[in-house]
């Protein structure tokens, strides 16, 4: 390259498809956008384009971000045989969206369905995948399935954690493809102002002071037949506590529905619950960080509440297997186990010690490890060739 010559840009594509993964990429993109060597291609599908979910592709549009390509995949029906019907429609859906504007590289992200029909679009193609947040267990969901698979199609690895990447080396990929960067949601948590409480009163109608519980409860989407009785248990002992509670909506899996009619019923007449169906990524955070505790099985509460020194009351086992800190207080979904798990998470004793958790998967500017990476990377069929790595 001649003296003084900038690198050719690079084409670097990024699939969301929902609220819970746009606020871990937010860290990512940000960077992309500011860097003059990268063209940033956003994929926006599924919930973003869902008025039931609130619609948030305008969230992304309103923090300055332009959509590449909208992909229409979710059918109105969250029955097993529609989720299966909606995975075919977004392989279509993506694999005209990348034929459009083909990305030199593109970043997929956990474990859902839709971002498993994303990478088997881009497989065929021949578009080098970068993955983040491989080699996790989510044993309670049918996404852990969907994410050794993506591991599979991936070129590029960015594991959260030491232990998730051995893993994914576990699963014969090589070791030279696999980078750790911890969690890019966590990038810059430590350095926000603090929350004005009247503000985020007034954005979203809920208090903030006194502390109120934060609750987010999804499907276990292979225990659907027990989904009744766990939400029972669940809004049993969110009964007994004498608080008051925010309460945000499940996503798109089967079952969610079903969720979604109870906290209804549950919320209706009472001052002292919440509904919030999207709080964004940015309100979110906010509410994590204003929250006496987490009660749910959110994703949130396992990588991001620990930064915040957040207790966190995980209920059930769509979580099970995942890393986290001792801010964690795990339960089975009984009323009383439960229940005593709250009273426990928000004493005082319980939330000091919170306070001094140690977040696991923050190892500092994960976004920079991942776009360093990625930048960096040859684009030649060496990356799209795959060797088996047996141990």
């Amino acid at each position: 390259m001649p003296s003084g010559s900038r690198p050719s840009t690079r084409s670097i594509g990024v699939v969301t498809t929902a609220r819970s993964d746009y606020g871990i990429y937010l860290p990512i993109l940000r960077q992309l956008a500011a860097d003059p060597d990268v063209a940033l291609l956003i994929y926006a599908g599924g919930m973003h384009l869902s008025p039931e979910h609130g619609l948030t592709v305008r969230d992304i549009e309103r923090d300055g971000f332009t959509i590449a390509e909208r992909v229409e995949l979710l059918l109105s029906s969250a029955t097993s045989e529609g989720i299966a019907t909606s995975l075919g429609l977004a392989v279509i859906g993506f694999a005209r969206a990348f034929t459009r504007s083909r990305p030199d590289v593109l970043l997929v992200l956990g474990d859902r369905f839709e971002m498993f029909a994303a990478a088997a679009a881009a497989a065929p193609l021949r578009i080098p995948l970068a993955h983040i947040h491989g080699g996790e267990a989510t044993e309670g969901a049918l996404d852990e399935s969907f994410r050794h698979a993506i591991t599979k199609l991936s070129h590029l690895h960015f594991p959260a954690a030491e232990r998730y990447a051995r893993r994914i080396v576990q699963m014969g990929e090589a070791p030279d493809r696999v980078t750790v960067s911890g969690a890019p949601a966590l990038d810059g948590l430590r350095d926000l102002p603090p929350v004005d409480l009247a503000a985020f009163e007034r954005a979203y109608g809920v208090p903030a002071a006194p502390a109120p519980l934060l609750v987010t409860y999804h499907p276990v989407t292979l225990e659907l037949d027990s989904l009744p009785r766990q939400i029972d248990a669940l809004l049993g002992a969110l009964d007994e506590v004498r608080q008051p509670i925010v309460i945000t909506d499940p996503n798109a899996d089967e079952g969610g529905d079903v969720i979604r009619q109870r906290l209804t019923e549950f919320a209706r007449g009472r001052g002292d619950v919440f509904r919030v169906g999207n709080f964004g990524p940015h309100g979110y955070v906010e509410a994590m960080r204003l929250s006496a505790a987490m009660v749910g099985n959110s994703s949130s509460g396992i990588i991001e509440a620990a930064s915040f020194g957040l207790p966190v009351v995980n209920v059930g086992t769509r979580q099970a297997g995942r890393l986290h800190g001792d801010n964690v207080i795990d339960a089975p979904c009984d009323r009383a186990e439960i229940t005593a798990a709250i009273r426990r998470a928000v004493s005082p004793e319980f939330r000091a010690a919170a306070r001094a958790v140690v977040n696991p998967y923050d190892r500092g500017g994960a976004a920079r490890i991942i776009i360093e990476r990625v930048k960096a990377v040859a684009l030649d069929d060496s990356l799209l060739r795959k060797t088996f790595h047996d141990l």
